[in-house]
């Protein structure tokens, strides 16, 4: 079963500044509660991003898809990780708004068994939300 969640939040930074910390593909050990550790290995299209969750709860790995400047769009795939998903595509995209604050716009559509569905979905929802916090009070204090 395919399943699209997408979280929606404005930050108290700005448009540039927020999309500078999203396009290094990093982080998000700072950002995430979740999240005990945050590695990169390369850089730009094709990189990978290793994560290991707080509790030995598992491993995550990304790779990054694209990355778009202009758009401020990046798209991320992720072959590893503990959850019952398959197939799992994020992008995360940096708008500006009328104020020139940033609004992060985080989608993800997963694969998974169609009991599996909605429990990953609420799981998402919770983690990119509070990651996304994470990340407007690493960069508004930083």
């Amino acid at each position: 079963m395919r399943t699209r969640v997408t979280i929606t939040k404005k930050l108290s930074v700005p448009a540039e500044l927020a999309w500078g910390a999203v396009r290094t593909f990093d982080h998000l050990d700072v950002w995430f509660p979740s999240m005990e550790t945050c590695t990169i290995d390369g850089e730009g299209v094709g990189a990978h991003r290793r994560m290991d969750l707080v509790g030995g709860l598992g491993v995550i790995t990304d790779i990054l898809m694209a990355l778009d400047d202009e758009t401020c769009r990046l798209t991320y795939e992720r072959p590893e990780s503990p959850f019952p998903v398959s197939a799992y595509t994020g992008t995360v995209e940096v708008f500006r708004s009328f104020d020139s604050l940033a609004v992060v716009v985080w989608t993800v559509d997963f694969e998974s068994l169609p009991e599996d569905s909605g429990p990953v979905a609420d799981l998402l929802r919770a983690a990119i939300a509070d990651g996304i916090d994470g990340m407007d009070a690493d960069l508004s204090h930083g």
